[in-house]
């Protein structure tokens, strides 16, 4: 599982990242995201890149409150297949977070690329009307195994794409589910860091730059 992510970027650096042509709604950085929060997406509409944002959590009729989707479970879940096939977008991210444990204490650690870089996760999304006939946007991240570093945390990851992969997996065009999760695959180890953070990022209220900031292991650490 994976309940917190940054983008710790500003506009003009994601948008060239990425390659977006438009952007939707009042961008900010955000440090610190977490499950019923809106977070940033990027969509194909019409053949262009879009900035938006969505609810992080999709709140099926066939299914509990989808914050992380296994794409193993299309066979079962065709509901996921639908989404898989037509509605598919990328969440652009520099780091999430994970607890670690140890005895009675933890710390909260964040999980990194070298240079704090960017990187595109598989995403999915929904647009669906509540009980109040308003239209409810809702997203969700797609998991692959967890690599040797993430696998202290939990058994998956979040599964992140490489630029070309990325734009493969936001066109239109592709609806084959088997060249799809030939993408969703574990990401080398060997790229990720893990270093300890304040553990304020396990508050929502918290979502300021101290989020981001190496810590002292002994400052790190709190009673479980």
């Amino acid at each position: 599982m994976c309940r917190r992510f940054s983008l710790s970027a500003d506009l003009d650096e994601v948008r060239q990242f990425f390659g977006i042509s438009r952007v939707m709604y009042y961008y900010k950085t955000r440090y610190n995201m977490s499950p019923t929060q809106s977070v940033p997406i990027v969509m194909n509409h019409d053949g262009e890149k879009v900035l938006d944002e969505f609810r992080w959590g999709m709140v099926p009729y066939w299914g509990k409150d989808c914050v992380n989707a296994d794409l193993n479970t299309l066979t079962v879940n065709p509901a996921y297949r639908k989404l898989a096939e037509t509605q598919r977008c990328i969440i652009p991210c520099n780091g999430f977070y994970y607890w670690r444990n140890m005895g009675k204490k933890s710390c909260a650690v964040r999980v990194i690329l070298p240079g704090q870089q960017m990187f595109a996760l598989a995403g999915l999304y929904e647009v669906w009307q509540d009980t109040r006939k308003e239209p409810m946007r809702t997203c969700t991240m797609v998991m692959a195994p967890a690599n040797r570093t993430i696998e202290e945390f939990t058994s998956h990851m979040p599964a992140i794409l490489s630029l070309e992969e990325a734009e493969q997996w936001l066109n239109p065009e592709l609806r084959d589910l088997n060249e799809l999760q030939t993408m969703v695959q574990t990401y080398d180890a060997e790229e990720m860091h893990a270093y300890p953070v304040t553990p304020m990022v396990g508050n929502d209220g918290h979502d300021h730059e101290e989020c981001i900031k190496e810590m002292d292991i002994k400052l790190a650490w709190v009673k479980a």
